[in-house]
């Protein structure tokens, strides 16, 4: 590469680098935002109370009242703040909680979705159940994923108020109470998630934070199923023209296939979670429990595979799904195959809202005493609640607590970086309501 060449090449990345940053980055302070920082720092002795409160409250996805014991301890704070409550419950089928729904309208100006969760994975019989407090450091079910998350939320809204902030705009939260184990169906489950989205000038998720890294980009997720069948008979017989190949080598030739010719793209990947195969399949109470019975001396008659699928994208989503088909259509001999798609998260994909939310947050961190943000690599997101209004309006995440070990007993929450966390979020919420 020439001398001209390289700085050509930097001349043009520099243009595209400026190009994208905001024309008055303020990377300090205001007046009003620091009496927001105060306003925080005052009320964190009551946050971290609060806190403890609920993670003290078992609320794992199936223990249904324990979700809901929390929405009312959200409930009560929420109205104290003057916003509308009201719980969103589940048709009975679906064996949900339900979801905590909280607006507030304060006239002409954006609005704002802010997302979190109340269940955990952690059930009522788990013997990890309370809030347990050493120096800065915090253990507890849930307290990171996400009960630290939605406190975040509450305390930054209250900073708000008090400074006189939340004078603009309409804020509406939505705590859902099943996003560790969403009902099903979602047309159901996230319908008021996705109401409220379409209806939001941007949507702000507060799973877990960092001080360096955002999310405005994050892979879809859904699910696969999997049957081949074949001629039962004896094993002397296989690979005739009578018997043919049986249906676990039918199984395997599609597999086979799909780690060659489908895997790949950027992004994209499949997994066989599950497998069975034999004379015959009984299936358990749920796709992941799976019983086969069969004998070396005799053909499969049936295997079954389910599995799931991640994206960077709804084509790249469907790029998969059309070239998956065409392998399952070529069988083997004596064999037959079908394979059905579940839809489940969609992917969030970055945009330039999405970018430059993530330049005004990067100016709100430095202001902070901290370093610039960067995106985390979508590649390396799984799905989220925010997945789901994402394709509706600009959407952010990594909003929330710092901490570690989530779904583990050993789960813990770094309480020194939740004060600076709150504040971040009250500051970045201030800087976006009024943008013009």
């Amino acid at each position: 590469m020439t001398i001209s060449t390289i700085k050509a090449t930097f001349t043009a990345s520099a243009l595209a680098l400026t190009a994208a940053m905001p024309a008055f980055a303020q990377t300090t302070l205001s007046a009003e935002e620091e009496a927001i920082k105060a306003a925080v720092e005052a009320d964190y002795d009551a946050q971290i109370n609060f806190l403890e409160k609920i993670t003290n409250i078992n609320s794992g996805t199936r223990n249904l009242e324990g979700v809901r014991a929390v929405g009312r301890e959200f409930d009560t704070e929420f109205k104290a703040l003057g916003f509308d409550t009201r719980w969103i419950d589940m048709p009975e089928g679906m064996d949900r909680a339900g979801h905590f729904d909280a607006s507030y309208n304060a006239g002409d100006g954006k609005s704002v979705l802010l997302i979190g969760h109340l269940d955990t994975v952690f059930p009522k019989d788990s013997p990890f159940q309370t809030f347990e407090r050493d120096g800065d450091r915090v253990t507890g079910p849930g307290v990171v994923d996400m009960k630290a998350g939605d406190v975040i939320v509450l305390y930054a809204l209250k900073a708000l108020k008090a400074t006189g902030h939340l004078d603009r705009g309409s804020y509406r939260v939505i705590f859902t109470g099943d996003e560790e184990s969403t009902g099903k169906p979602l047309s159901v489950s996230r319908k008021d998630l996705i109401e409220a989205g379409k209806a939001s000038d941007f949507a702000l998720n507060f799973e877990g934070g960092s001080d360096g890294m955002a999310v405005i980009g994050r892979r879809g997720s859904s699910n696969w199923s999997l049957e081949t069948t074949g001629k039962r008979a004896h094993s002397s017989g296989v690979f005739s023209d009578d018997v043919g190949a049986g249906a676990v080598f039918e199984m395997s030739r599609i597999l086979n296939r799909f780690y060659g010719e489908v895997r790949g793209e950027h992004g994209l990947t499949f997994n066989p979670g599950v497998l069975a195969g034999g004379t015959f399949i009984t299936e358990g109470e749920n796709a992941s429990t799976q019983t086969a019975f069969g004998k070396t001396n005799v053909v499969a008659q049936k295997a079954v595979v389910h599995g799931g699928l991640r994206f960077m994208s709804e084509e790249q989503k469907e790029r998969a799904r059309a070239k998956m088909r065409e392998i399952v259509a070529d069988h083997l001999p004596g064999t037959s195959a079908t394979i059905t798609f579940e839809d489940s998260y969609p992917a969030m994909q970055e945009g330039p809202e999405n970018t430059r939310m993530l330049g005004v947050m990067s100016d709100v961190n430095v202001a902070l005493g901290m370093g610039p943000i960067t995106a985390y690599p979508p590649s390396r997101r799984g799905a989220a609640d925010v997945s789901f209004v994402a394709p509706h309006t600009p959407s952010m995440d990594g909003l929330g607590a710092f901490g570690g070990a989530g779904h583990t007993p050993d789960e813990w929450l770094d309480l020194s970086k939740q004060k600076f966390a709150t504040t971040r979020a009250a500051i970045f919420l201030y800087r976006l309501m009024r943008e013009e």
